[in-house]
């Protein structure tokens, strides 16, 4: 149970990071949308390190 949960949040990690990624890399990067992106990114960083 705890495996797959961590599997799912190593896969919401790596998503929120291409999305990241995407935000960053385009023309006009909205700076509020990778604020956020990166502050579900830590939350759920924190997450993981707790298990």
């Amino acid at each position: 149970m705890v495996s797959s949960h961590v599997s799912a949040l190593k896969s919401k990690h790596a998503n929120i990071e291409a999305q990241l990624r995407e935000e960053m890399n385009r023309p006009a990067p909205d700076d509020a949308t990778i604020q956020m992106l990166k502050k579900r990114k830590l939350r759920i960083k924190e997450e993981l390190s707790a298990h």
